[in-house]
C-alpha cells in the first residue's frame, strides 16, 4: 500500500466549492484507504494499491466531475515524493516565516526553455527554483497574496497546470503521507 497526496487546483479559493467530507467520501468510494483531508483547500492523503499517480489523478477528477459536477485538475504525489519536496527546499534555511515559502506543484515538468525564460515581474522581490515538477518560491518582503508571481502566472509562463501550497501545508502533507 502506497501513501499518496492529492492536490486539487483552485478549490475553495475561487468559485469552486467542495466540502472536505465530500472529498473524503469520494476518494474512499474509489477504493482508497485511510483517507484524510488537510485544511479546506483540496488536500487529500490516502493509501492505495494503485501505483500509477496519473491514473489516481484521473480517477479523482472523473469522480469529481461525475458525482459533484466539478471540473478540477488533480495533481498526485507519492508520500516519498512529498518527503523529498519537504526536505529539498533551498530557501528553508533562509526564512523563519513559513507563509513566505511556497511550493508550486506542476502536472508535468515544464520545458527547459520555458523555465529558462521565467522571470519575476518588475519591482518584486521573489526567489524561485524550478526542479522537475515543482517550483520552490520565497517571498522575503511579504506575502504571496500581494504578488503577481502567482500560480496563474506560473501556469501561463511555463505552459503547465499548477497548484501552489504554503510551506506549512507542504510539511504537514508530507508528514501525513509518511
Amino acid at each position: 500500500m502506497t501513501r499518496w497526496v492529492g492536490l486539487l487546483r483552485g478549490v475553495n479559493v475561487g468559485g469552486v466549492r467542495l466540502a472536505m467530507a465530500d472529498l473524503r467520501r469520494l476518494v474512499t468510494d474509489l477504493g482508497h484507504e485511510d483517507v484524510k483531508t488537510h485544511l479546506q483547500s483540496g488536500n487529500v492523503v490516502f493509501g492505495s494499491s494503485v501505483r500509477d499517480a496519473d491514473a489516481l489523478a484521473r480517477g479523482i477528477e472523473r469522480a469529481l466531475a461525475d458525482e459533484l459536477r466539478l471540473t478540477v485538475p488533480v495533481l498526485v504525489r507519492s508520500g516519498r515524493e512529498m518527503a523529498a519536496v519537504a526536505g529539498g527546499n533551498p530557501y528553508a534555511d533562509r526564512e523563519d516565516d513559513p507563509t513566505r515559502l511556497l511550493v508550486s506543484f506542476f502536472a508535468t515538468a515544464p520545458e527547459p526553455s520555458a523555465v529558462a525564460g521565467l522571470t519575476v515581474p518588475g519591482g518584486e522581490n521573489v526567489a524561485f527554483t524550478v526542479t522537475g515538477r515543482e517550483a520552490f518560491l520565497h517571498f522575503p518582503d511579504g506575502g504571496y497574496g500581494r504578488s503577481k508571481f502567482t500560480n496563474t502566472y506560473l501556469e501561463k509562463k511555463l505552459g503547465v497546470v499548477a497548484t501552489t501550497r504554503n510551506w506549512r501545508s507542504v510539511r504537514t502533507l508530507a508528514e501525513l503521507a509518511a
